[in-house]
């Protein structure tokens, strides 16, 4: 059957303009330098092979956080989800950790989710982190709606930052939204948000060279602390 091409359009979502976040390296407690990047659409399948056998594992909610990223990443790379966009970090090229995250309207992030692959180095709260850059300085929106599926983000996310519960129900359901401001984003920055830029030319080159994905046995160490299958 042709493509059609007109009833596509009329599938997908209407876009905001969304200026890109720039690539930064921070260095991690181990010493090694971790880059942070967003990724195009056409980086997403790679992505999802990495993601995929994340949905396996119970532990701190591992399997509805991949589930769900593996969707939205998903929804993102079919046109489906609107003005999406997905930062990952990369040690050596390898894939440690991704955020997600969309702009609910020009002036309102909403905040999708955090994987950690290689835990224990405060990835996830440094790509958390990375993904409040991105909305408040680089897409200039005035305020982020969060939520948590997990006690480890709740402490990570709600009380680290302060965030202000609200009663606003936010798109992944559960609690109702916590929100991150403009101001309380400034308050909290020389505190939590971290990295130099520009990134140097050989570690952001590694980055862009290939993204790699460690394999299920490797995933279930990292994560699980066990053999993998």
């Amino acid at each position: 059957m042709p493509f059609d091409m007109e009833l596509e359009a009329r599938l997908r979502p209407p876009e905001f303009p969304m200026v890109p976040y720039p690539p930064k390296v921070i260095t991690l407690a181990n010493g090694k330098p971790m880059v942070v990047r967003e990724i195009t659409r056409e980086d997403v399948p790679r992505v999802l092979e990495a993601v995929r056998p994340i949905m396996t594992y119970e532990r701190d909610y591992y399997d509805i956080v991949a589930a769900r990223v593996y969707a939205e990443l998903l929804a993102w790379y079919r046109y489906r989800e609107q003005a999406e966009f997905c930062l990952i970090a990369q040690i050596e090229g390898m894939l440690v950790g991704l955020v997600n995250s969309r702009m609910y309207t020009p002036k309102i992030g909403m905040s999708l989710h955090t994987l950690t692959i290689d835990r224990g180095l405060r990835v996830g709260s440094h790509m958390f982190a990375a993904k409040m850059e991105h909305h408040i300085e680089y897409l200039k929106q005035d305020e982020v709606w969060i939520v948590a599926e997990s006690p480890i983000g709740f402490r990570r996310w709600m009380i680290e930052y302060g965030l202000e519960p609200t009663d606003i129900p936010h798109e992944l359901g559960g609690a109702p939204s916590y929100r991150l401001s403009k101001e309380l984003y400034y308050a909290t920055k020389d505190r939590l948000v971290v990295g130099d830029r520009p990134v140097p030319k050989e570690l952001l080159d590694k980055a862009l060279e290939e993204i790699i994905v460690v394999d299920e046995k490797t995933v279930a160490q990292k994560i699980c602390g066990v053999k993998g299958r």
